[in-house]
């Protein structure tokens, strides 16, 4: 028999490859969850009749025999990010090898659609999920509140004992933002951030305050806040209109770069030029940063080393060993030096 020779549409069954393999649907079966478990010959017999008839093996199933999932839930605040989507390639980097495909969902920042998703992927019976938590902090009875069963590690997050984490330093990268500036000389500073509520945004804008008040600096008068609705471009411009309202500061440090992109953008079209006039400073670095019109200082995140890691603790916890110890990881960030703040910069 030859796929050819099946009804138009009809699924290819398990037992179809059984026949054309000469086995039992179960050494099929085990050729596919279990594969130690069949001779190197008859495998490579019944992997030939898959590949023949182009059979799909229907992933429940795969999971009701005690299989382990191929799939990996990664929930992210928001899809448009280039953060995640660059965090998303270097989790799937890191576990094509393995087999593993990544299944991207995006909770908007919304706790309610976070959980949603979070009970969606467990009814799908997914491996586990690398989750960027919607919630400003999580308590410490937040695990019990996940779905039964469901492996989660946290994503540019730090985690408590009873959660695997992997996070970035954020507070020492607003330092590092700001120490540049104070260097080159800037005493009155502004930070563009998203919503306070979200914790990354505020601990880089803790981090701020910290290294202007260890210079010796008040930063309730060298540190000029301004929180945006959303992180895209559009932010960052709206951003600049509200910082023209009153006398512009000597610098302007972003919480991402896509918000520093934005300012850029308005302080341009309000004839106000980067870095001749002011200096600015974004974070993340990603791949654009480099190559915007004036190329972007920024804050770099270890985005291929957090993706790397959270993927190989999800791998390590999803595997039911009881010697598995939950880990939190803290990542270093690092300052990129480009013309947009220091035209001594080489770019």
């Amino acid at each position: 028999m030859s796929k050819a020779d099946l009804p138009p549409h009809d699924p290819v069954r398990l037992r179809d490859v059984a026949e054309r393999a000469a086995v039992s649907t179960g050494t099929v079966s085990n050729t596919i969850n279990h594969p130690e478990r069949v001779h190197p010959r008859t495998r490579a017999v019944v992997l030939d009749a898959i590949e023949a008839l182009g059979f799909v093996p229907n992933q429940q199933a795969r999971v009701l025999t005690g299989a382990a999932s191929n799939i990996i839930g990664l929930v992210v605040l928001d899809v448009e990010s280039p953060f995640y989507m660059e965090t998303a390639h270097a989790i799937e980097r890191a576990v094509r090898e393995s087999g593993h495909v990544v299944m991207l969902c995006n909770s908007e920042g919304e706790p309610v659609r976070e959980s949603e998703l979070l009970t969606m992927l467990a009814a799908q019976r997914v491996r586990g999920v690398l989750l960027a938590p919607a919630a400003a902090e999580i308590g410490a009875t937040w695990h019990r509140r996940l779905p039964q069963n469901l492996p989660v590690v946290l994503l540019d997050f730090p985690g408590g004992p009873k959660q695997c984490s992997v996070a970035v330093d954020n507070v020492a990268g607003g330092r590092l933002g700001v120490r540049h500036l104070l260097d080159l000389g800037h005493e009155r500073i502004a930070f563009v951030g998203g919503s306070p509520s979200l914790r990354q945004f505020a601990q880089r804008s803790s981090g701020a305050r910290e290294e202007l008040a260890a210079a010796g600096l008040d930063p309730r008068r060298a540190l000029v806040e301004v929180s945006t609705s959303g992180l895209g471009i559009r932010d960052g411009q709206r951003a600049v209109e509200l910082l023209l309202q009153s006398d512009l500061p000597d610098a302007i440090f972003c919480g991402n770069d896509m918000l520093a992109f934005g300012v850029y953008r308005g302080l341009a079209a309000a004839g106000i030029r980067v870095p001749e006039d002011i200096a600015l400073v974004g974070y993340d670095d990603i791949d654009f940063a480099k190559d915007w019109i004036v190329p972007l200082t920024s804050v770099r995140q270890p985005i291929d080393e957090l993706g790397r890691r959270a993927a190989q603790l999800l791998i390590e916890h999803s595997s039911r060993d009881e010697a598995h110890e939950h880990r939190q990881l803290t990542l270093q960030p690092e300052l990129v030096v480009r013309r947009s703040s220091d035209r001594r910069a080489t770019d």
